[in-house]
């Protein structure tokens, strides 16, 4: 009997123990979620300007160095599987921007047919942008640096017109007035008040826009949450933005000029990435915020600069302007304090388009567009299931011709590219051919057949845009 006794205490308590720590666990999850839905978090996005995939030291970067940034993928998490919303500037950004990707968005293309002139395309009033979204939820909202959505005669299709209380960005082309603007000049609030990018003050453009949100950080309402989007210059291939520099002085010898320089970018906008984490350390802000850096596309290759030379690509397919791997698939980290895991790394496909109901979900809120993307806030946490993306699309259409028209679809682990003049779509295999190296279509007629149906049926006819809907036969 007493064994028996004995036995039914232990069976309690380990009963009581069980649903006490099920209890338990249920709380922590409770909590966990609270505290990104309760006291609402700032959020910086942090974005270079044609930064490939291998640029970074914790992507694999050997020659380049980028202390600061890799010192943060190793308290954050990174993201190998993480593209761009294409592979070029402006209609990736319209992405990151909207939630919609390149076959739903205005702008497919750096430029696009306006009345007949190829010219910039401005995004339509009825995309929503991520500042607009958090503007509604309550945020104070900042925009400094390469917008890149709007044409230079209307300033309402700038920054500040798009939901950005505070914006100070470049601007280039002709005014109303059909005169050059300036694009060194920044403007203050659509406002031309001749804050002049000045070689002899500023090391780079981006320590000159680093200022200018440190400034802000300091005057900002303490009372609400703020969403800063900081768009760097670096390292797009523009020797109009840097001064004379000694960074990596000991390879002049072995390096061409322009190569050092452009190295030297890097490390330089590393640098300023510092500055501003250190500002948010000091001000005691730096916990209840979600940082995220990434890329609007592959590595550039203008300017004389070899995209080769420092294997900015990673090894992968392409480069700036090619749907191949090097051309959309970015570096991606994320950063937020006792919430994302440390030194954790994720091969979860995702994309710019998820960045816009990310956001909402960290707000509080809703996504304003039907947005084509999904929230990545449970692999970020690793809280709960991760839902995943059927496909991932993108499109470019460069140029008027045929030619400039590029289209590709990610599935599962295949990858379809298929280039507008020569009528037939490309396969590979990318959990065994990540370089894109054998184009195994022929082999798979069933999957060339599915990824010609996304890709017909994923991109929308747009008028500026003359081979949007597709090119087929």
């Amino acid at each position: 009997m007493k064994l028996l006794k004995y036995i039914a205490i232990i069976l309690v308590g380990l009963f009581a123990y069980t649903s006490c720590n099920k209890i338990a666990q249920k709380e922590n999850t409770i909590s966990s979620k609270e505290s990104y839905q309760g006291k609402k978090p700032n959020i910086i996005f942090l974005l270079a300007d044609d930064m490939g995939y291998g640029e970074l030291g914790s992507f694999g970067q050997k020659e380049i160095r980028t202390p600061f940034l890799d010192s943060l993928a190793s308290v954050g998490k990174r993201f190998t599987d993480f593209y761009a919303g294409t592979a070029v500037c402006s209609p990736s950004r319209a992405v990151l921007m909207t939630g919609l990707h390149t076959g739903h968005v205005n702008i497919r293309g750096n430029k696009g047919d306006v009345d007949g002139k190829w010219e910039r395309v401005a995004l339509k009033k009825s995309e929503k942008t991520i500042g607009e979204m958090l503007q509604s939820a309550g945020y104070q909202t900042a925009m400094i640096g390469k917008w890149h959505l709007g044409v230079p005669e209307d300033t309402s299709t700038w920054a500040k017109g798009r939901g950005f209380d505070y914006a100070v960005q470049e601007q280039w082309g002709k005014d109303v007035n059909g005169r050059e603007i300036d694009e060194r000049v920044h403007w203050v609030n659509n406002n031309q008040d001749s804050i002049f990018y000045n070689y002899n003050k500023h090391k780079c453009l981006d320590e000159f826009r680093t200022n200018f949100a440190l400034d802000y950080l300091d005057k900002k309402s303490s009372d609400k949450p703020f969403f800063l989007y900081m768009s760097y210059r670096t390292p797009h291939a523009h020797e109009l933005f840097l001064s004379k520099t000694d960074l990596y002085a000991d390879r002049i010898e072995e390096w061409p000029e322009i190569e050092r320089r452009h190295a030297a970018r890097i490390t330089m906008l590393d640098a300023q990435i510092k500055r501003l984490f250190h500002k948010l350390k000091a001000s005691g802000e730096l916990e209840n915020t979600l940082i995220v850096f990434s890329s609007d596309n592959g590595p550039t290759g203008e300017n004389h600069h070899d995209y080769k030379f420092f294997n900015s690509s990673g090894d992968l397919k392409g480069f700036k302007r090619d749907v191949y791997e090097g051309g959309v698939r970015v570096p991606m980290l994320s950063y937020w304090k006792n919430k994302i895991a440390e030194g954790t790394t994720s091969n979860h496909p995702a994309t710019f388009y998820d960045i816009m109901p990310t956001f909402a979900e960290v707000a509080g809120t809703t996504s304003p567009n039907k947005t084509d993307g999904i929230s990545i806030l449970p692999e970020l946490l690793d809280n709960g299931s991760q839902p995943e993306h059927e496909f991932l699309y993108f499109e470019i259409q460069e140029g008027r011709s045929v030619k400039g028209f590029k289209q590709a679809t990610r599935f599962g682990n295949w990858k379809a590219v298929r280039m507008g003049n020569n009528y037939r779509t490309e396969l590979y295999n990318l959990s065994e051919d990540v370089y894109e190296k054998n184009d195994v279509s022929k082999q798979h007629p069933e999957l060339v057949k599915k990824a010609n149906e996304i890709l017909k049926r994923e991109s929308v006819k747009n008028i500026h845009f003359p081979y949007s809907g597709g090119v087929f036969k």
